[in-house]
């Protein structure tokens, strides 16, 4: 994969999964149960910190070193996820908008800016990218609009 198919995956899902949620109000972003106890602003917030765990981690990656498990870390991906859900919390949606468009904006530079023999083959490197970045934003993308379709917003 050369680096412009890998920045036109990235911008393309996160294009989609940003207008699974266009045009909602800022009361709608809020309701809970969207995916679990989740809403919209919850969702995005968790997009950004694992977007966030990308920017961590591929520079250990790329150093060569193992980024350690989350199993290992934190009893887990769901302890992670509700540990960082906690910690974020208290931040409002414009706060939670703001980080998510600087985090993106710096994984993305980060990956402009990756040697291509990271890029070029299937990589640990380039695996991270796409199960914290185009690989999970569909997810959330998909539970947005079956939410949407579900309560007609």
């Amino acid at each position: 994969m050369k680096r412009e198919q890998l920045l036109e995956r990235l911008d393309a899902a996160w294009l989609d999964f940003e207008q699974s949620y266009a045009g909602l109000s800022d009361e709608a972003m809020m309701i809970p149960g969207v995916t679990g106890q989740w809403s919209i602003r919850d969702i995005i917030a968790h997009v950004t910190w694992w977007e966030e765990e990308a920017i961590k981690s591929l520079p250990v990656i790329r150093s060569g070193a193992r980024w350690p498990r989350y199993s290992v870390a934190y009893g887990g991906v769901d302890a992670f996820n509700a540990m960082m859900t906690e910690k974020r919390q208290h931040l409002s949606l414009v706060e939670v908008k703001r980080q998510h468009d600087e985090v993106h904006a710096q994984l993305m530079n980060y990956v402009r800016e990756a040697p291509d023999d990271l890029i070029r083959t299937e990589t640990r490197f380039r695996r991270r990218i796409r199960f914290d970045a185009y690989g999970h934003y569909p997810i959330h993308a998909a539970a947005i609009r079956a939410w949407r379709e579900t309560t007609k917003t």
